[in-house]
């Protein structure tokens, strides 16, 4: 086992399925002689040569449209948005293109495109560079979304989501590069499609993802001391749902708390909600509860921005509340 940071662990991927498969490419603003906006792609251009690791123009739209076409004819592109938010100017590339030319083709073409980078809510990073992308992509048909939280997932999510025929959204946190882990030394891969349960506990599921796994655990430390044993399922595969998991661990506990970064309405946590009333209405105990970003675009000020997503205070009172309830 070696002590790996968070970054550190994506190139490792990266690296590794590189030198695997000769294939594999990475594109991007800054990717090449800087090494990437947080450095995930540092010391690959040397590597690997400019052929393989591409330095683009600003210029998203035109970059994604290459790498889909790289893709159809075999390649297989990692695509690093140096924001999220930026890939907004690909919007029509990702879903028209990458997410349906599988299905336009009828199978003729496949599209195994990795688009990876950091986004979330950072420290005063303003509305532009603070933005969730995940709700904007998950209605988009022939696309995988998921979301690491660890280093240890981060770097075998990313061999998985290279590996694979389809593209894959693949969402980092900004305040997550930092992350320190302890790696096996051998390889191994993490599915896609599979949420983890984080933590065994029988009173409440709290269903979350990408940084708000680290504040649901902190609360739970919380919940503990007071006498409560909630269960909790990282979520990592945004599109499609475990839902074999998620619906395991509520028939167990019969409660549920959702925790998102994502905004409320029309998020991810509204999906699960929805989900989670037409196929497990009869099991549940008590409403869901939903925790969410506010719906307006994050403040530049630190303690506003606090206030617009959740805390794990916010956590502990959704669990004593849900708890208090009598079926």
């Amino acid at each position: 086992m070696a002590e790996t940071l968070f970054f550190n662990a994506l190139r490792e991927a990266i690296d590794e399925e590189m030198a695997r498969d000769p294939s594999v490419f990475v594109l991007g603003e800054d990717v090449g002689q800087y090494g990437g906006s947080y450095k995930v792609t540092k010391g690959l251009y040397e590597k690997y040569g400019e052929l393989r690791v591409l330095d683009t123009p600003i210029a998203e739209n035109s970059f994604t449209g290459l790498a889909v076409g790289a893709a159809m004819t075999g390649l297989r592109p990692i695509i690093e948005g140096m924001n999220m938010g930026f890939l907004l100017l690909a919007f029509n590339q990702i879903s028209n293109n990458a997410g349906m030319l599988r299905y336009t083709s009828g199978g003729n073409f496949t599209i195994p495109l990795v688009i990876r980078g950091p986004g979330g809510v950072g420290k005063q990073l303003g509305a532009e560079h603070s933005q969730r992308l995940e709700a904007y992509f998950q209605a988009v048909p022939g696309l995988k979304i998921v979301a690491c939280s660890t280093p240890y997932n981060a770097k075998g999510l990313m061999k998985s989501a290279i590996r694979d025929g389809n593209p894959v959204l693949f969402f980092e946190h900004v305040l997550l590069y930092n992350l320190k882990e302890n790696l096996p030394e051998t390889e191994y891969l993490v599915p896609l499609d599979r949420a983890e349960i984080v933590r065994r506990g029988k009173d409440v599921t709290i269903l979350t993802y990408s940084r708000m796994r680290h504040h649901a655990m902190q609360a739970a430390k919380t919940l503990e001391q007071e006498g409560f044993d909630p269960e909790i399922i990282d979520l990592i595969s945004l599109k499609p749902l475990d839902f074999d998991t998620i619906s395991a661990s509520i028939r167990k506990t019969h409660r549920v708390v959702i925790v998102e970064e994502c905004m409320k309405t029309g998020g991810i946590g509204a999906e699960l909600t929805a989900s989670i009333n037409d196929k497990l209405f009869d099991e549940l105990d008590a409403p869901v509860i939903r925790l969410s970003s506010q719906d307006i675009p994050t403040p530049y000020n630190g303690i506003l921005e606090n206030l617009t997503i959740v805390q794990p205070g916010k956590i502990v009172e959704a669990v004593k509340k849900m708890m208090a309830l009598q079926v």
